[in-house]
């Protein structure tokens, strides 16, 4: 049975047993004034810290954190620091595979983790689903199908999203599939937050109203 996880400071309140949350910005440099917090305690807590970023943007995210007094060469040789892309880890192939995230992310989680860091703080940029609008459709699926992942494991997963990227209805759908939320630079428990077989289910009749056009009779 898991064990009821020791709080994490994040974002002007805690994260306790629902670890997964996204975070709404208005561009990078808000949303580093409120994650760089989260991530230096994870570093002085000995945490493992994964930041998946846009490709092309993992010099500045470094430059960044070593900047704001991080030692990041030290971190990534250890293995406590760990960069991947966007297109690493969500478009491998040039697709978006449900399936095949589902399994990286049950790897990354610190209970199947060979490591050693007791548990790890994950960050994850969302702006490539912004591009393609199928990307947006399965990620929605997704962020609710991984709800399970997490909620048997400590880690904290924060979705990172900028509202000048997203539209409004997309937005709707993302808060109603993360138990927690940052809006404002504050962290809260999500009041839009549907239980994911709920979701699911209205996502797949939403679906199918959208490809069965209205049969007339003659």
């Amino acid at each position: 049975m898991r064990k009821t996880p020791t709080p994490i400071r994040f974002a002007g309140s805690q994260l306790r047993e629902m670890r997964h949350a996204c975070a709404f910005f208005n561009g990078d440099d808000e949303a580093f004034r409120v994650l760089f917090p989260f991530m230096q305690d994870g570093f002085a807590r000995g945490d493992k810290i994964i930041h998946i970023v846009n490709p092309g943007e993992r010099c500045r995210h470094s430059h960044r954190l070593r900047m704001a007094g991080i030692d990041t060469t030290t971190a990534e040789q250890s293995g406590q620091l760990e960069f991947r892309t966007n297109t690493e880890a969500y478009l491998r192939d040039g697709r978006f595979d449900q399936e095949r995230m589902l399994d990286v992310f049950e790897t990354l989680a610190s209970g199947n983790a060979e490591s050693g860091f007791p548990l790890s703080r994950i960050v994850c940029h969302m702006d490539w689903a912004s591009e393609v609008r199928s990307h947006i459709d399965d990620l929605v699926e997704f962020e609710a199908r991984v709800n399970d992942v997490w909620s048997r494991h400590d880690d904290a997963v924060i979705c990172v999203y900028d509202l000048a990227k997203f539209g409004g209805d997309t937005v709707v759908d993302i808060m109603r599939t993360h138990p927690m939320i940052v809006i404002g630079g504050i962290l809260q428990q999500n009041p839009f937050f549907m239980p994911p077989e709920d979701f699911l289910r209205e996502l797949r009749q939403r679906r199918l109203v959208q490809v069965s056009p209205d049969k007339t009779t003659s």
